[in-house]
C-alpha cells in the first residue's frame, strides 16, 4: 500500500529532476486501473458467453452490451494512463475511437447479434478490430514497463486469435483455447494491477516535464 499523502509531499529524483506526486496524479492511476478493471470483465463474462452458451439467443445479444462496456472501460484506461510519448497515446486513443466507430456502424447495419456477426463474417475485423489494437498497445506497454508475464503473453495473443480467424487460418478449438486464455490472462493483469503501488504506474514525471518542455520550445535558426 501507499503511503498516505502528508502536508510535506514525497520528493523523488527523475532523470531530470526532482519531482512530487499529487492527488491528482494518484486519481488517474485509479481511474486507469478501474476501467482496466471494467473492461476485463466485461470481457470475461462475453468471452463465457461465447464459450459455454450453447448458442443461447438472449444470451447471445447480451454480448454487445458488454463489448460496449469494455470499449468504454478501455477508453477510460487509455485517457489516463502514463504514456511518455504524446504521438503513441494519441495513436492508441485514435484507433481505440475507429474500433468504436466501426462497432457502432456496424451494429446498426446487421439484424443479428454482433457476436455472430464477427464469426461469421471476420472481415468485419478490419474495422472493430482497431479497439483490440488499442487494448494490445496497453498489454505491449505494461509488459515493456513492468515485465509481467501475463502482458507477455497477451501481446502477441491478441493478434494471433484476431488475424487467425480474420485470415481463416485457425480451427475453431485453437480460436476457443486463445479466447479463454485472453480472458483469464486480462483478468489476471486486471487484479495484479490492483494490488499494485500507485507510485511505479505514474512513472518519472520529470521525463513529462522535459518532454513538455521540448514540444514547447521554438527550434534554433542557428
Amino acid at each position: 500500500m501507499d503511503s498516505a499523502v502528508n502536508e510535506t509531499p514525497v520528493v523523488y529524483s527523475g532523470q531530470f529532476g526532482d519531482y512530487t506526486i499529487t492527488p491528482a496524479d494518484r486519481q488517474g492511476v485509479v481511474l486507469y486501473r478501474a476501467g482496466l478493471m471494467v473492461a476485463a470483465l466485461a470481457f470475461g463474462a462475453g468471452a463465457a458467453i461465447a464459450l459455454f452458451s450453447n448458442q443461447n439467443s438472449t444470451l447471445v445479444q447480451a454480448i454487445s452490451a458488454l463489448y460496449t462496456l469494455f470499449w468504454l472501460g478501455l477508453g477510460l484506461s487509455l485517457a489516463t494512463i502514463h504514456i511518455y510519448l504524446v504521438p503513441l497515446h494519441r495513436l492508441l486513443q485514435g484507433v481505440w475511437l475507429v474500433g468504436g466507430l466501426a462497432s457502432l456502424a456496424l451494429s446498426h447495419g446487421i439484424d443479428g447479434p454482433l457476436a455472430q456477426t464477427v464469426m461469421a463474417t471476420p472481415a468485419v475485423l478490419w474495422g472493430i478490430g482497431f479497439t483490440f489494437v488499442a487494448l494490445t498497445g496497453i498489454f505491449f506497454k505494461e509488459a515493456f514497463c513492468f515485465d509481467r508475464l501475463e502482458t507477455k503473453l497477451l501481446t502477441p495473443l491478441v493478434p494471433l486469435l484476431l488475424l487467425g480467424h480474420l485470415a481463416g487460418w485457425l480451427p475453431l478449438g485453437v480460436e476457443q483455447g486463445l479466447l479463454a486464455a485472453w480472458a483469464v490472462l486480462f483478468l489476471v493483469f486486471a487484479l495484479r494491477k490492483a494490488v499494485q503501488p500507485i507510485v511505479p504506474d505514474i512513472g518519472d514525471k520529470s521525463v513529462f516535464t522535459y518532454l513538455k518542455q521540448q514540444r514547447s520550445t521554438p527550434p534554433s535558426l542557428g
